[in-house]
Parts: C-alpha cells; sequence; structure tokens
C-alpha cells in the first residue's frame, strides 16, 4: 500500500513539474518574440547590404563600359618627340 501510494504521489508531482506556468510560458513567447524581430532586423541589414553591392558593382561595370569605348591613346614613340 505504502508503495503504491508512493508511485501515486511521485506521478502526480511529475505531472505538476512537466507543466509550465502561464508566466513561463509568456516569457518564453516574449523571448521569441525578440529572436524573430532579431532575424527580421538582419535580414532587412544584409538585403540591404546587397542592393549597396549590386549597385557598386553597376556603377562600376558602367564605368568600364565607357572607358571601352574610348577612342585609344595614341601613343608618340619618344625618338619623334625628340625631332
Amino acid at each position: 500500500m505504502k508503495k503504491t501510494l508512493f508511485l501515486a504521489l511521485a506521478a502526480v508531482s511529475f505531472a505538476f513539474t512537466a507543466c509550465e506556468s502561464k508566466k513561463e510560458e509568456n516569457m518564453e513567447a516574449a523571448a521569441d518574440n525578440v529572436e524573430a524581430a532579431g532575424e527580421a532586423k538582419a535580414d532587412a541589414m544584409e538585403n540591404q547590404a546587397d542592393m549597396v553591392r549590386d549597385s557598386a558593382d553597376a556603377k562600376a561595370d558602367a564605368m568600364e563600359n565607357t572607358a571601352d569605348k574610348m577612342a585609344p591613346a595614341t601613343e608618340t614613340p619618344a625618338e619623334e618627340v625628340k625631332q
């Protein structure tokens, strides 16, 4: 009888310790919200960095294309300049 009563009390105590309180659930939900907000902010910053990088690449490509279209510089040999 004592053994059965002890096992029943142990089972009940484990059942109560397994249940989370509302305060704990609210704190975990708040932590999840903070984590989600941080992830969203990090994603937005990564997207902004990608746009800046893409813009710089496009500007550099346009400058290189403009340079490629320029007339080639004519070089005068040093001996011709002396004469």
